[in-house]
């Protein structure tokens, strides 16, 4: 692994050297962070879509970033990547005690409660904080429908969480009602509220299913944009303006192209 890592490591110090590239200098770890974002979007993309190839490219790309401000870190004499890959072993191992110990779960759900337990023990000692916030750890910045997912999963884990899929359901349909009450109204801030309200339930049901909602909505919203696109090229091929059909010619079109792919 060290090897493998030698050849990237050599390009970051040509790059920051002194005859090195002008715009590599002048990055930080602060500046870079919507880079290793953007980057792992990319990734992201390239694994749902089943390219490995494009996969490796992209996995290499976040890789050079990460080691990167690792670099950068190391020059600020804050830390280096042995010794955050050190601390991130232990950490591993000390959160799977039934891998690396002698300790058993009777289930999944305890193995994970386990390991937020674990997770808080660890904030409470690396600070002032009598007790950490049982969502402190969750990232600000993650996209809504994966936040509304780790927050109910956290959530689960504590046992706050609708005690059978039945009581869910009665929920969904409840939180569904007050979303119809609302729109009855002109009060767009209620009715913003309540459909939130139905979409973080929605996303629970989901969860317990196995399904991760960001994920559901993201190969769905490519389902739909390749299809569309195959609307367009069969009006092209036809010599029709997609933009001047009608809706009934329109969803005639869907339905080919839905006919058209091959699943």
């Amino acid at each position: 692994m060290a090897a493998s890592l030698a050849p990237v490591l050599e390009v970051i110090a040509a790059l920051l050297g002194p005859d090195g590239c002008p715009w590599d200098k002048q990055q930080t770890p602060e500046t870079l962070c919507d880079y290793v974002i953007e980057e792992g979007f990319e990734l992201v993309e390239a694994i749902r879509a089943g390219d490995a190839k494009a996969a490796a490219e992209e996995l290499g790309d976040l890789f050079f970033l990460l080691l990167f401000i690792a670099k950068r870190y190391e020059e600020r004499g804050e830390f280096t990547l042995e010794e955050a890959l050190a601390a991130n072993a232990a950490k591993m191992i000390r959160r799977h005690p039934h891998v690396f110990a002698d300790t058993t779960f009777a289930d999944q759900n305890e193995m994970l409660k386990n390991w937020e337990r674990i997770k808080r023990q660890e904030k409470q000692e690396n600070s002032d904080q009598v007790a950490p916030g049982v969502f402190e750890s969750l990232p600000k910045g993650l996209p809504p429908l994966l936040r509304a997912y780790r927050i109910h999963s956290k959530a689960a884990r504590f046992g706050f969480t609708w005690a059978s899929d039945q009581d869910l359901e009665t929920q969904l349909a409840a939180e569904w009602s007050e979303w119809e009450e609302a729109l009855a109204t002109e009060n767009t801030t209620r009715q913003e509220q309540e459909f939130g309200d139905y979409l973080f339930t929605l996303v629970e049901y989901g969860r317990r299913k196995s399904l991760k909602a960001n994920a559901a909505l993201d190969r769905t919203n490519n389902k739909f944009l390749k299809r569309f696109s195959i609307m367009e090229q069969l009006a092209r091929s036809r010599g029709q303006d997609l933009a001047t059909l009608d809706l009934e010619a329109m969803n005639l079109l869907w339905d080919e192209a839905k006919r058209s792919e091959k699943f």
